[in-house]
């Protein structure tokens, strides 16, 4: 729990990242069915034709799929870096799922690592 006292806001851990999507019913399904997160809300926006469609990782992440806008276009880097304690074999995973991947890439002293993107073409990384 994270309160505020007067010389902090009270911010605290990150809760949900949002990532912008064109087709929030196409990406739901990229999402949880290729990926494999978890749907928690799906709830419409009053006044807009968006909903609050949020998913969880079995680690805990969470992201939003915003309805892509002018301010917040989708086909972007995301700057996401989510976790994996294998990156060949989640690789492996989600070239097997067709989903679009990067090579696993490796630099001395650096964690392998490589691309996912979704169907909007935002892109993010899995890091070991």
């Amino acid at each position: 729990m994270t309160t505020s006292t007067p010389n902090t806001p009270g911010i605290g851990a990150i809760k949900v990242v949002g990532i912008p999507v064109n087709d929030q019913d196409r990406a739901l399904e990229f999402y949880s069915g290729r990926l494999g997160f978890t749907l928690q809300t799906d709830a419409p926006l009053p006044g807009s034709e968006a909903r609050w469609i949020m998913l969880t990782s079995g680690a805990g992440a969470s992201i939003a799929l915003v309805k892509a806008s002018i301010d917040t276009p989708a086909g972007v880097e995301t700057g996401i870096r989510f976790h994996t304690d294998d990156a060949d074999s989640t690789h492996a995973a989600l070239l097997s799922r067709g989903v679009k991947v990067g090579e696993v890439l490796r630099w001395p002293g650096v964690p392998a690592m490589f691309q996912v993107f979704d169907g909007d073409g935002n892109r993010f990384e899995i890091v070991e």
